[in-house]
Order: structure tokens, then sequence, then C-alpha cells
């Protein structure tokens, strides 16, 4: 399948509500929470205001023309949150078009852009049970910490 990586351009940061829905993993035959679950405080940090603090980038997988998938990231105090000068990301591609190299392909190009934007770190928070679990690692992602249900990891750029 042919697709574009490319920066997320300001007039498409709307999307990012439909892509932290995305991102929220939902194991095999659990009922998917109502879409108005990303109006909760916690999950609006990822993106309430984007674009508008100095640490906000994103990037987009493009098909034909339609974004499909989107990785993006900011300092915040988030699920994912190591410390006050590492980005924590947030991604996710439609099932429609997981499991084709889509998604890695896009995070590796954003962790090019957050490494040539000058970070040397990263971290991200993971349902230990989601299959981007093994992604992450082969991308270098490293478990700094781990409760229950998830994973900080953080990777080094």
């Amino acid at each position: 399948m042919n697709y574009v990586i490319r920066p997320m351009r300001k007039e498409e940061y709307p999307l990012l509500s439909d892509f932290l829905y995305e991102a929220i993993y939902i194991p095999e035959g659990i009922e998917p929470p109502p879409k108005s679950v990303i109006n909760s405080p916690e999950l609006q940090e990822y993106i309430c205001d984007f674009g508008s603090k100095k640490h906000d980038k994103a990037m987009v997988a493009e098909v034909n023309g339609n974004i499909v998938g989107a990785a993006w990231a900011r300092i915040m105090n988030d699920y994912g949150h190591i410390d006050d000068s590492t980005p924590s990301i947030a991604m996710s591609v439609y099932k429609e078009y997981r499991g084709l190299g889509i998604g890695t392909a896009l995070l590796k190009e954003f962790l090019f852009l957050l490494k040539s934007s000058g970070y040397s770190k990263t971290s991200l928070s993971v349902q230990k049970k989601n299959y981007a679990v093994k992604i992450y690692q082969n991308l270098g992602f490293y478990i700094l910490d781990e409760n229950e249900e998830e994973y900080i990891m953080a990777a080094d750029l």
C-alpha cells in the first residue's frame, strides 16, 4: 500500500480528537467507551489547544489523500510523563490500516522529527496487552516503569 508520512498541518489539528479516541486500547470482547470519553481532563491534556505550545509536534500518514494515522507529542503531565523536558507521544492508525507497516513508518519518521528538533528522549504509556508494545520495543523503546495495566516506555533519540 502506498502512503505518505508528512507533518500535520494546522488546519488538520482538529483530527487529533478522532485519533485520540482511536489510540484508546480496547481489548478483544470489550465494548468500546463512548467517544465522549475523550472529553475527560486527563485525555484532553493530549489535544487541548494543540499547536499553541512550543513543544507541540505532529505528523500524519496519508493514503490516497486521506489521513489514516497520526503521531503527536507535547510536553504534558500525561500518563507517559517522565520529566518536564521530555515530550510524550500519542499515536494511532485507523483499524483498517493497521498491520500494514504504516504505524511503524509513521513512528520512525516522528522519532526522527523529535531528534532533529533537539530532544534527547521521548516517552509514552501503553497498555501491557496492546500489540503496539512490540512495535515500540522494535523501535528502541524500553520499559521505564509500570503499573498493573500499563508500561511507561521511553526511547533515547
